[in-house]
């Protein structure tokens, strides 16, 4: 049983790996060049890649499950309802600020160019739930991944810690992809707003009570 979950690791750490691998700028913009013509393709085509190679991965921990290692019952159940709650807030909230057509990979094919995922006069908005998060969907993702399911069997506690540290791991890094393409713009966003809890925000919401 420990070499099947080793193994479990292993495939969501190759799923992860390979995500990252192919949006990354340097493999990402080769790739394009590849598609020649149909370049503005390439985000469309990279959701469709990640989707179907991550079918194998989620057949293989539904399959495991493996012994209970908590769920979500009695009083606890209000816990999970707040957070499932939080998280679409946050989904919710950041769709209207950021370009749902093009994480899809709609707008680039439409327009023909690559545009940026937030409006000229959204960028670094501190309105909503960016004005809590720098990350609003990166911090709903990880609520959902820990109050999702009911009952948590040990290959649901596997996959949610490893993609729990691979969004942890992709936020510092698109937080340095950020503040290089932004520079001191980007600074003062990161000083004002907190990275993923919004700790900042509730510092403001405290001083403003007493």
């Amino acid at each position: 049983m420990k070499m099947e979950f080793m193994l479990l690791v292993c495939g969501w750490l190759g799923w992860c790996s390979l995500h990252s691998l192919l949006i990354s700028p340097a493999v990402s913009s080769k790739l394009q060049k590849l598609l020649g013509v149909y370049r503005f393709h390439f985000r469309l085509l990279y959701n469709c890649i990640s989707a179907l190679t991550l079918v194998p991965v989620m057949l293989a921990t539904a399959a495991m499950r493996g012994d209970v290692v908590f769920s979500w019952e009695g009083g606890w159940i209000m816990v999970r309802v707040v957070l499932l709650g939080c998280a679409l807030y946050l989904f919710r909230g950041g769709s209207k600020q950021y370009d749902f057509g093009f994480f899809l990979g709609i707008r680039q094919i439409r327009e023909q160019r690559q545009p940026s995922t937030l409006a000229a006069d959204e960028q670094f908005s501190r309105q909503g739930v960016l004005g809590m998060t720098r990350h609003p969907w990166y911090l709903g993702s990880l609520l959902v991944l820990w109050s999702a399911l009911p009952v948590y069997h040990q290959s649901s506690v596997v996959v949610a810690t490893v993609l729990s540290l691979y969004f942890i791991v992709g936020t510092f890094l698109e937080e340095r992809k950020l503040v290089a393409e932004h520079g001191e713009r980007y600074r003062n966003y990161q000083h004002e707003v907190s990275m993923l809890i919004p700790i900042k925000w509730l510092k403001k919401r405290i001083r403003r009570w007493r």
